[in-house]
């Protein structure tokens, strides 16, 4: 029986249900949207081109690729020109290599639709000499192409070292001759020679900014000496000390050549005891901080302690600094006294004894100064204290191992913390392991 007075509800709405909830039901897709324009929102194909471009910019090269075989719309999104404007490629030997390896049917499709619209490309591969050459191989088929930036990486030794010299130059040719329009090459620790950079030269002169080619021992002198007199928008230049010359250095201090803004010279001995290092001329310095009077030299030395003769005898331009190996005493001072545009040390390893009367020096004349780090080295705290002191706030970087420093009667660590801290303005605490 019913009671008296219940109602019936009639439908599918159920009994309480408000105006409100209501409206939260119908509004679980956001304002205003219906059945209809709900179906209409799912309509993935039907998205316009741009919106799909955007999409397809997020993702993986993979994820990319498996999207594209959503529909018709969606494939023709996948080889839109702006897609393939900047490209990686992956090249290993499954065997031997963590990398995830380009798929060979992607590339193929890519020499055959997209290789004039490449602009930005690089090259990572394995230590394998097969993955160095299979990226020569697609290199010599960019026939058609116009590269702004071109980057060779390399994950370890020897890769692409163990390429013939003609395979690799003839490759390079092919993108150099076609491309006409480089500005930035990376190109470390490979078989490059003097014809090859004389042929970038020459088909790329006015567009060339940038060229990283540090451990390529078939360049000479004179191969990078035509860079750098033809090449006047040269901004950025990495390689090797032995290629370093006075006769480089007064053509980059040229009138025709727009100020240099990076130079990195990496300073390796190959031949320990074999190899007599040159003196650049103090002159030759001068002039080029008088051309360009921002630019950053920074130097990476490799070196061992009996082979740093010829360095910093005189007064130097440098302003980034990093010690490899282990480095005397006497190095370090003569580094306080020749190179007052330091801006950057940092030191991997020194002998047991105290390098406070050094790094007091460094603070005194080095009125740059703002990064320093020591790994395997001694410094009293007293003499470390004083160093902070004279640098105060500009030390916007300070790693200093914890082993490096020695408490003495002044200064315990918990001590020397609080008062680096006082000087520098901020907190401070010596490091556990190395951040360099």
């Amino acid at each position: 029986m019913k009671r008296a007075g219940q109602k019936v509800v009639v439908g599918t709405e159920a009994p309480g249900t408000s105006q409100t909830s209501k409206k939260q039901k119908t509004s679980l897709y956001g304002p205003g949207f219906g059945e209809s324009e709900l179906c209409t929102l799912m309509d993935w194909g039907s998205l316009p081109h741009h919106v799909i471009l955007r999409v397809f910019q997020f993702l993986t090269l993979v994820d990319r690729a498996r999207a594209s075989s959503v529909c018709r719309r969606w494939n023709e999104v996948f080889h839109i020109p702006d897609l393939w404007r900047r490209f990686e490629f992956e090249l290993s030997q499954p065997a031997t290599s963590y990398l995830k390896s380009t798929h060979p049917d992607l590339i193929q499709q890519i020499i055959k639709r997209h290789a004039d619209h490449l602009q930005y490309v690089s090259f990572k591969v394995d230590s394998s000499t097969e993955s160095a050459e299979a990226a020569c191989d697609i290199l010599s088929q960019l026939v058609n192409c116009s590269i702004k930036t071109l980057g060779l990486i390399s994950t370890a030794k020897p890769s692409f070292m163990n390429v013939s010299k003609a395979h690799f130059a003839s490759a390079l040719t092919v993108v150099f001759v076609n491309s006409k329009s480089l500005s930035s090459i990376k190109i470390d620790d490979t078989p490059l020679d003097d014809p090859s950079l004389k042929v970038l030269v020459a088909n790329n002169s006015d567009t060339l900014k940038l060229l990283k080619m540090s451990s390529c021992p078939h360049v000479s002198p004179a191969g990078i000496l035509c860079v750098a007199d033809q090449c006047h928008g040269l901004k950025e230049l990495a390689l090797n000390y032995y290629i370093l010359s006075d006769e480089l250095l007064l053509a980059l201090s040229s009138e025709k050549h727009v100020d240099l803004e990076h130079l990195r010279i990496d300073v390796v001995s190959e031949n320990p005891g074999q190899v007599q290092f040159h003196t650049i001329k103090k002159q030759s310095w001068d002039a080029l901080v008088k051309h360009s009077p921002k630019v950053n030299i920074v130097m990476y030395f490799f070196l061992y302690e009996d082979e740093f003769d010829a360095f910093f005898r005189e007064e130097t331009p440098v302003t980034h600094l990093y010690f490899g190996r282990a480095v005397s005493k006497a190095m370090l001072g003569r580094i306080g006294m020749n190179c007052p545009r330091l801006i950057e040390l940092v030191v991997c390893a020194n002998g047991l004894q105290p390098l406070d009367d050094e790094l007091i020096q460094i603070a005194e004349r080095c009125k740059n100064l703002t990064a320093m780090g020591l790994g395997e080295c001694e410094v009293t705290c007293r003499g470390f204290i004083e160093f902070v002191k004279m640098c105060g706030g500009r030390l916007t970087q300070l790693s200093i191992m914890e082993e490096v420093l020695i408490p003495d009667s002044d200064y315990s660590l918990d001590r020397l913390h609080l008062e680096v801290s006082k000087h520098l303005g901020r907190m401070w605490f010596p490091d556990m392991m190395p951040t360099w």
